[in-house]
């Protein structure tokens, strides 16, 4: 689909629709400040253009927002609102520079549970305000006074009957065969607008000032001590920016396409708010209720927020009277399903999993009540103490086995957490033979020298210690070369590793002591996992065809885990062309796997990787493999990657050639063809280069190797 039909098909409605919603929030917001009702209006046209060309979301949708209310009431109570305006202009100077210095990226560090519950709050703000607004009401800005007026509220029952069209709407639009070529959120606007306007329903239409342009207000530089007007730029300046980049983080997790490039997006809200303020305006942030109706909405690019912007000055200046015959109502229809949908109860099962929840239930919670910004902070204040209290947690497990005590200790080993291990390692009785078995990724000095001073007390007193661990962070120390990071425990030669850990010169045996290694070390870490994959059944999230050399390692590239990649390897990672016929001689173990990952597993993605320095490209390209062998018979498979690259003699734009072969090979397929064209399957060519340690993408055109970074 070519970009102008992209944006015709989808970002010109989803726009018409942030532009319906945006038009009274953008009043009401105004109206609440006590600034110009225009100033509004003005912050909302600079948001959708300004922001939505120069910003780094492509969906987030910016104008005045309801967390600024209260602080530009505050300015215009002690400045005047021409003042405020000027401050503005200086917070979007400030904002530039923000994003210029590269701050924004630390919002990535935020945790998902308090990105979540910040949604989940702010969705049940909203359902709770525009509920009062389909009763035939007004909403307060408290959400606690919402719901505490709430049964005391008079239903208007004309608005009734919209809000419930409308809401019906959005709900069943998306089940029409083909209905989503035509957003819910601009069909329910438009058919309760029409229910209103037939049946002559007496209810609360959107509502603008005759002569919007009469109450323009030019910014005037405020009076006032340096010390006062200084901490007004800086408040607006850094509540408009963690308002803006919360909103950009979470509308990342509302849709599939390029994620937000978070100082961009601060540098596009600085100079939207300096324009905002230049021209009269209110505040521009990213606004989440405006963003996720836009992701609703099916919006694909940057262009929907744009026009979005476009459209306001245009209605505004030219069709107020078309915008007044929308009832209030129909548009709190649409908001209260928007907002329903961000409480996904999908993710409290995910959060619980990962012991999240708590962190979860008190941004919402914080939200709710006092606030998005506060509540946020109260989010982030748990995630960090329970992120504390899982770096200083290490469990310690003492038995007594075969005559032996077995000590246990896992985690990181700081000085937090060694009182608990000397209280076990003492009650062991002395003169016993103790195994201490350290499976830690961190160990400080305190801790070090805490086992240290019990091993030597303890062997001192006729006890015998021996001191298992396989990242030999205790053997360093006592060698005087302790380490300092973190250590990755399933990277590195096993060999080495033995070694270092039992000072052995002779030889062992890997295939068992590996076996043995892994049931001492890391089963215990791994059983939860692994059991519940057992009952639950795999759900892998790709099939990953590669080589069998030993130097590619597939979990380890692509950061998978267990029951997340379905693998197939093999000499070259080839593809055998589909063969219609079960009597066929061609190996058909590739393609089985192929059809069970498709047609059983239903694996989103197919991922063929080649890599650097592969012997099977080199024996092809030398024809080193011996007519009659296997090996030759097995390479005749790579015959067309070869004739891609007749004539050459690099041997890794061979590999690279033979990923993007592979990959037609794999459209051979039935299941494959049907699963791609009905937009179920997704097929990827990588390539490793193994001196780099570098994953790079493969273009199947001319096999180019394009690198990830450019990607994100």
């Amino acid at each position: 689909m070519s970009r102008v039909s992209t944006v015709l098909r989808h970002d010109l409605p989803a726009s018409f629709v942030v532009f319906l919603i945006s038009i009274p929030l953008s009043l009401g917001i105004a109206a609440a400040s006590g600034a110009p009702l225009i100033a509004g209006l003005v912050a909302a046209v600079v948001g959708g253009i300004v922001v939505g060309a120069l910003g780094g979301s492509a969906f987030q949708v910016s104008g005045p927002a309801a967390g600024m209310t209260i602080i530009v009431a505050g300015m215009i109570d002690q400045f005047g609102w021409p003042a405020t305006a000027a401050i503005t202009v200086g917070a979007g100077v400030v904002q530039i520079l923000l994003g210029i210095t590269k701050v924004g990226r630390l919002a990535l560090s935020l945790s998902p549970a308090v990105v979540h519950g910040m949604l989940a709050g702010i969705g049940v703000t909203i359902v709770v305000g525009q509920l009062h607004v389909v009763l035939g009401g007004t909403a307060d800005g408290d959400v606690l006074t919402n719901l505490s007026q709430l049964p005391t509220q008079v239903p208007v029952w004309g608005a009734v009957l919209i809000g419930a069209i409308a809401i019906l709407t959005m709900v069943l639009w998306p089940k029409v065969p083909r209905g989503n070529i035509v957003p819910a959120p601009l069909v329910a606007v438009t058919v309760a607008t029409g229910l209103a306007v037939v049946t002559q329903l007496n209810v609360t239409t959107v509502h603008l000032p005759d002569h919007p342009l009469e109450g323009l207000a030019l910014p005037e530089m405020p009076s006032g001590g340096a010390l006062a007007i200084g901490l007004a730029v800086v408040t607006v300046a850094l509540v408009a920016s963690v308002e803006s980049l919360l909103s950009a983080v979470a509308v990342d997790k509302m849709h599939n396409g390029p994620r937000a490039d978070l100082d961009r997006e601060l540098i596009g809200q600085g100079a939207a708010n300096a324009v905002s303020g230049a021209l009269g305006g209110l505040p521009v942030t990213g606004v989440i209720v405006r963003s996720s109706t836009n992701v609703a909405a099916g919006a694909r690019t940057r262009a929907s927020s744009i026009l979005h912007g476009v459209w306001i000055a245009l209605f505004v200046l030219f069709l107020a009277h078309v915008l007044e015959l929308i009832p209030m109502a129909a548009l709190a229809g649409v908001l209260i399903v928007v907002g329903a949908r961000l409480v996904h109860a999908g993710h409290l099962k995910c959060l619980k999993l990962h012991g999240e929840l708590a962190v979860y239930a008190v941004t919402v919670l914080g939200v709710i009540v006092l606030g998005l910004l506060e509540g946020v902070a109260i989010g982030v204040a748990v995630a960090v103490v329970r992120a504390l209290y899982r770096l200083a947690h290490t469990s310690v497990r003492v038995e007594q086995q075969d005559g032996e005590w077995c000590v246990d200790v896992g985690g990181s080993l700081v000085f937090l957490g060694v009182g608990k291990l000397v209280r076990e390692l003492r009650r062991i009785p002395v003169g016993q033979k103790v195994v201490l078995q350290l499976h830690i990724d961190f160990m400080d000095h305190a801790a070090f020298e805490a086992i240290d001073d019990w091993r030597t007390g303890y062997e001192r007193r006729g006890g015998q210690v021996e001191v298992h661990e396989k990242d030999t962070w205790y053997s360093r120390a006592r060698d005087g070369e302790p380490g300092r990071r973190k250590t990755i425990p399933w990277v590195g030669r096993w060999t080495d590793w033995e070694r270092r850990t039992f000072r052995m010169p002779e030889p062992r045996e890997p295939v068992l002591d590996g076996a043995l290694e892994f049931e001492r070390m890391s089963a215990h870490l791994i059983r939860p996992f692994l059991a519940e994959l057992a009952r639950n059944g795999q759900r892998p999230e790709q099939l990953f065809i590669t080589c069998a050399d030993s130097r590619v390692l597939p979990n380890l590239i692509m950061s998978s885990g267990p029951g997340e990649q379905f693998c197939v390897r093999n000499i070259g990672n080839l593809v055998p062309v589909h063969i219609e016929s079960e009597e066929s001689e061609e190996d058909s173990s590739v393609g089985a796997a192929i059809e069970f990952a498709v047609d059983v597993l239903n694996v989103p993605t197919i991922v063929v990787c080649g890599h650097s320095h592969c012997g099977a490209m080199k024996a092809l390209l030398s024809g080193s493999a011996e007519p009659g062998t296997r090996l030759h018979s097995w390479l005749r498979n790579a015959t067309s990657s070869l004739a891609r690259v007749d004539g050459t003699d690099d041997l890794e734009l061979l590999a690279a050639a033979n990923v993007a072969q592979q990959l037609d090979n794999l459209r051979t397929y039935p299941s494959v063809r049907k699963a791609e064209a009905q937009g179920k399957l997704r097929l990827v060519g990588m390539y490793f280069d193994l001196a780099e340690a570098r994953v790079y993408l493969v273009d199947p055109d001319d096999f180019r190797l394009v690198q990830l970074e450019s990607l994100a």
